[in-house]
């Protein structure tokens, strides 16, 4: 029987990752909330072979340390991190035997991004739901709409530095698209676009799933 712990909840609801990751005859699946300091030690007492973070607190309570993480590893438990907490985790000890997962990961491995603030969100603390918008996602979805050719690069400079400098609770892309200078024809259909655009930090909790999901088929 293989043990997997997931934190997650946030960036993916308990449900949407049960139909991609959820307890077998030869895999047993435990989902837990966005991960908090001291949670892995609690963690190590199931005896787990796998443990996948996604999604942690850090305002609210400490952010899960390093030497926790380690302390896993270190117990022969294969730790893998993607979307959120996980990603910014795993970009700090990957060299340490943490696997980073997804396009949030990459983004803080290659140094595009450094801040904890990218994939920060206000939460509601019982139902788990976002209540704005991490600035990952907005860079996500301006550099496509870059790409598409809907906005300049110069009108997503703006637009990023609208959202960075917006205190992280109050993020949302209401507030940044009306304090750009964008005018309302292109604000209308940057809206669309954003409407029609995939939450990254969810497609990256997912492929974490899937991946783990491929090596407990693969035991």
């Amino acid at each position: 029987m293989i043990k997997v712990i997931i934190y997650t909840g946030l960036s993916l609801p308990f449900n949407e990752a049960k139909e991609i990751l959820d307890s077998s005859a030869d895999v047993e699946v435990i989902y837990e909330r966005p991960i908090k300091r001291g949670d892995l030690n609690l963690a190590l007492k199931k005896h787990p072979d796998i443990i996948g973070i996604i999604d942690g607190v850090f305002h609210q309570n400490s952010a899960v340390g390093h030497k926790e993480i380690l302390n896993a590893i270190n117990s022969d438990i294969d730790v893998f991190g993607a979307s959120s907490m996980g990603a910014l985790r795993a970009s700090e000890l990957d060299t340490l035997g943490m696997t980073g997962i997804g396009y949030c990961y990459e983004q803080y491995a290659t140094g595009a991004i450094d801040s904890d603030d990218e994939v920060a969100v206000m939460l509601d603390g019982e139902s788990l739901e976002a209540l704005s918008v991490p600035l990952i996602n907005m860079r996500y979805v301006f550099d496509n709409a870059t790409s598409e050719n809907i906005i300049s690069e110069e009108e997503k400079d703006e637009l990023l530095s609208i959202a960075k400098k917006t205190y992280y609770p109050k993020r949302n892309y209401s507030l940044v698209l009306n304090e750009s200078s964008l005018d309302d024809n292109k604000k209308e259909i940057l809206i669309n676009f954003i409407r029609e655009s995939k939450d990254i930090k969810k497609e990256d909790a997912k492929l974490l799933l899937k991946h783990i999901q491929s090596i407990c088929q693969s035991k």
